[in-house]
Order: structure tokens, then sequence, then C-alpha cells
């Protein structure tokens, strides 16, 4: 995939007693990398392994990232409701994890967010994420209603942080593909963290749902593609060997923001 800069440049000259304006444009085109499941999950076994990346520490700047995507696609003042209610669906995997700690950020950013996570994991760090949301009293939702005007009527947006790029679509069973069912009717706005939940990493797929944001993690995923919403890109911390070994020509950041809209 590539992305394109144009560049304009303005002249003023003197012709026969008249100031003459001569613009000129050039377009600059450079391709980036979609990575597939196998690609990145040699990238972060490679950040885990030789450049010492914690697990912690990795779901923690995803999160955050992600977070300020939200901020920049549904900036406070754009949301319709009188609260700035967020429904945040966690994952069981890396996934969920993530969207935990987006949901703490976005807390702090004012926003209301409330979880639902139906099936916790019984690991550690998940747990540690879990409780940091408690302590900051973000809501857990027990069930997700069927009725789907409900979540249309009480919240703004939905965040979906439920199938990552870790998910095998083959051992998706209940409550997840019950979920994906009601999010496939909701009217309200869908951000997706890394990919689209429902999606094979590798292509884009009709079974899943159609978020209208899309917030890529670190490297964008192959099936986005095909992807003609909102596209952030959010994680800024590659080392520039492992972007040039990957030849991932990521884009260029502007000043110090670690997302940027594709």
């Amino acid at each position: 995939m590539f992305r394109s800069s144009l560049n304009c440049k303005i002249r003023y000259f003197r012709y026969d007693n008249n100031i003459v304006c001569l613009i000129s444009l050039s377009l600059s085109l450079s391709f980036f990398l979609y990575c597939s499941k196998t690609e990145m999950a040699a990238i972060e076994n490679e950040l885990v392994k030789d450049y010492r990346f914690g697990q912690q520490q990795l779901i923690e700047m995803w999160g955050h990232a992600s977070a300020l995507a939200i901020t920049k696609a549904y900036p406070l003042s754009s949301l319709t409701k009188k609260q700035p209610t967020v429904l945040v669906i966690c994952g069981p995997d890396q996934n969920g994890s993530i969207g935990l700690v987006c949901a703490r950020h976005l807390r702090i950013f004012e926003y209301e967010p409330t979880i639902f996570y139906p099936k916790r994991s019984s690991h550690s760090l998940h747990q540690d994420f879990t409780v940091q949301c408690e302590k900051m009293d973000i809501p857990f939702l027990s069930y997700l209603p069927t009725e789907v005007q409900l979540i249309n009527d009480a919240y703004n947006l939905v965040i979906d942080a439920i199938l990552g790029p870790e998910t095998d679509l083959k051992d998706v069973k209940e409550p997840y593909s019950g979920i994906l069912v009601t999010l496939k009717q909701v009217k309200i706005p869908i951000a997706s963290v890394d990919m689209p939940s429902g999606w094979d990493v590798d292509e884009a797929s009709e079974d899943g749902i159609a978020p209208e944001v899309l917030i890529s993690l670190t490297v964008p995923k192959k099936c986005a593609t095909s992807f003609s919403g909102k596209h952030f890109l959010a994680g800024r911390f590659l080392p520039y060997d492992m972007q040039k070994k990957y030849e991932l020509n990521l884009p260029e950041f502007p000043g110090t923001e670690c997302l940027i809209e594709l």
C-alpha cells in the first residue's frame, strides 16, 4: 500500500508589467508494508525477546495510543449525547487487555467508559489491568443487551477490542459470536482496535463487523487494505533497526505525536 504527499510551490514574477503567479505541484508516492499475521507475530516476538520490551509495557503503550485516537476521531465536543458515554467491549486475549487500558485512559480524558468483559482472563497481567479499571470506578456490564436500541440510546460509540490478530476465527464461539451479531446491528459508530473483530487478519471478511474507525497498532495488518473508513496508526516506538529489517517504511509521525491518520 502507498501513501502520497502533495507539495505545492508558488512563485511570483513580473512579465509585461503584470504580476504572474506560477504554481507548481509535485506528487510523491511511497509504499509502506501491511503485515501478515506471521510477520506481526515475528515483530512482537523480537520486541519482547531481543529488545526486552515487557508485555505490560507494550499493552500500556497500545492502549494509551488507542485512547488518543478515539479523542481525535470523536472529540468530547462532537458527542451527541448529554453524557460522553463509551462502551468498550473486551475479548479474552491481548486485544481485550488493550481495550481495558484504552478505557482507563479515556476515563482520565473525561469520557465515561463502560466495559463489557464477558470472559475475564486468568492471566495475572490481564487481572492487573482489570483491577486498575475497577479502582477508577469504571463500571463493568454483567451482560450485553440483545436489544440493540438500548445500546444505541445509552452510548455515543462502541470500541471493539474483542478479537485481535492472535485469534483463530475457527475457534470463535459464544459469547463472542453473539456479540458480533449484535454489533452488526448497532447504529452508533464502532471503532475497532488493531483489526475489525470477525475479519481474517490477512484478508477482508464480510462476516465481521463494519467499523467507522480502525486503530492499527504498530503496523497496519493486511486486512486493513480494504478498509475505507477513518484509519489511524497508533504506537510510535518501533526501533529503527526493526523498521529497516522488515522494510516497513512507516509514515512520518507529526511532531511528537504517537499516532497518525493514514
